[in-house]
């Protein structure tokens, strides 16, 4: 019994291993072509995209009201802090796979395939719904013909799907695809022009608003509200309703170049990630096959593949909501994975073995070790706790919040005092002194509150949301517990390190014996 737990606890230890930053025998084989203006592109071509042209009008009309400027307010500032994370990681960890690659490095590799298989949602998805919104700017331009026709003959009445297959946005998916898989250069080209389109449209937009926007519009009466008919209006609609239709087709162009230059910037990474991780053997082996062109054929046309079969399925509301749980985890694991790396212990520094106490934990040493850096990561899971808690009390207890009821307010307060003495704890741990390019500033602040808002988003999704979240992971699961666990490269290494390790003690005892 007690070798069935050992071998229980040896695999769940195993469940943690870490990939070291250089591993042996490990090259990158992507040709490194893209220059500062071709990242600038691939960024701003990424960000303007159908949250600007398509989603914005939906969730005014949906969800914010006018208020959907503090609504990009607060995504704003969670994509900051993000952000900022992100930098810092990629300056420490300057190789390709993104924050699944710093979640191998930093707290093992269960955590990092979690990472990864939450990245590919959120690229598979967001390239569907910016495809979908695609097909729908450009239905609006023709009067809807594709629409009425596929809605009348291919219609899909089943609940939580499209109402009809979207073939225009799957075979739109497949073209960038091919684009893509051709080779990086020319599609960075492509993305450039359409950028420089777009932003210049945004430009006449945000004149647009100045000339013709009405401060009015902020204090519309709730009576108003209840007995308007509202429709959605993909952008460019919008100004047949101030009396400048010929500006629609202009913008309608610049919607267009956006969600194609969008499109093409969320299609970039995703490949990218599924050939980490099948190169890392936690995916299957073959998406690891690089062309002549050094392209990740495979990964690519695979990844579009999958994009396409679901834009044919769902809906643009469902696909966003899908599309936002992945994305958070992924800033939420890399802001865990910044404060665990900046207090992490010098390497080669020993010091003598350190137990715990709350005295150490209080007036640390100066420089950080073993014990400090363990103190850390213990704080960290118990701020993810707390987190978890609060943004799950402050979305359910609104109502006895405003009320100032007791209980909540004094739980809330608790909470937040518990939070706080935590940070201030970590705050005084000695940090690395390993230096980086670009370092965030104000740690451990930044990093809980990147945890904090984006916790709180995930918590205000529906509940249709986290049962589709849930099914996707649980195939994830299967697929690493069935495959990844196998055929990990990692283990092989760790694997190969000891079977040299016993082959040299073996080695020095028979020298030994024969002296």
């Amino acid at each position: 019994m007690s070798s069935r737990i050992r071998s229980v606890l040896a695999f769940i230890r195993s469940l943690a291993r870490k990939k070291p930053l250089e591993p042996a025998g490990e090259q990158s084989n992507f040709c490194r072509c893209l220059t500062s203006l071709d990242l600038i592109g691939l960024g701003v071509g990424g960000t303007l995209g159908a949250g600007v042209y398509v989603l914005s009008g939906e969730v005014a009309r949906e969800v914010a009201g006018p208020s959907i400027v503090i609504s990009f307010l607060v995504a704003a500032v969670a994509s900051v802090f993000a952000g900022l994370c992100y930098a810092e990681l990629g300056a420490r960890v300057p190789k390709m796979g993104s924050a699944y690659l710093y979640s191998y490095v930093t707290i093992g590799e269960v955590w990092a395939f979690v990472t990864g298989w939450n990245l590919l949602l959120s690229y598979l998805i967001e390239t569907s719904s910016i495809a979908k919104a695609w097909t729908g700017a450009f239905d609006d331009l023709i009067h809807n013909v594709m629409a009425k026709h596929l809605g009348e003959h291919t219609p899909m009445d089943s609940p939580g799907l499209a109402e009809y297959p979207d073939f225009f946005a799957a075979a739109l998916i497949m073209l960038l695809a091919g684009v893509l898989a051709y080779g990086l250069k020319e599609s960075a080209i492509v993305n450039t022009v359409f950028t420089a389109v777009n932003v210049t449209v945004l430009i006449f937009i945000i004149t647009s608003g100045f000339i013709k926007g009405d401060l009015k519009n902020w204090h519309i009466s709730k009576k108003t509200v209840l007995n308007a008919t509202w429709e959605i209006i993909p952008l460019p609609v919008a100004f047949e309703y101030i009396g400048w239709e010929p500006a629609k087709y202009a913008v309608a162009v610049g919607s267009l170049c956006a969600l194609s230059t969008s499109l093409l910037g969320v299609m970039l990474p995703m490949p990218r990630v599924l050939y980490a991780m099948a190169r890392d053997g936690l995916l299957f082996k073959p998406l690891s096959y690089m062309s002549s062109r050094q392209s990740p054929v495979l990964a690519t046309l695979s990844s579009g593949a999958v994009a396409a079969f679901m834009v044919l399925l769902f809906d643009l509301k469902a696909l966003v909501d899908m599309s936002s749980i992945g994305t958070i985890f992924a800033y939420t694991l890399v802001a865990v994975c910044l404060l665990i790396l900046r207090y992490k212990d010098n390497a080669g520094f020993v010091l003598r073995l350190e137990p715990f106490s709350i005295r150490d934990v209080l007036r640390p040493p100066f420089r950080a070790t073993h014990r400090t850096s363990k103190n850390v990561t213990i704080l960290t899971i118990i701020i993810l706790f707390l987190v978890i808690v609060l943004t799950v009390l402050l979305s359910e207890a609104l109502y006895s919040l405003s009320r100032r009821e007791l209980w909540s307010v004094l739980l809330v307060s608790v909470l937040v005092l518990t939070l706080v003495l935590a940070v201030v704890i970590i705050w005084r741990q000695p940090q690395s002194r390993t230096k980086a390019s670009f370092m965030v500033p104000c740690v451990p602040v930044i990093p809980v509150l990147s945890v904090f808002i984006n916790t709180y988003l995930m918590v205000q999704l529906e509940g249709e949301t986290w049962v589709s979240y849930a099914v996707w992971m649980a195939i994830g699961l299967i697929v690493y517990f069935g495959y990844g666990v196998r055929h990990s490269v990692q283990k092989q290494r760790l694997q190969e390190a000891h079977d040299q390790l016993s082959s040299n003690n073996i080695s020095s005892n028979v020298v030994d014996c024969a002296a």
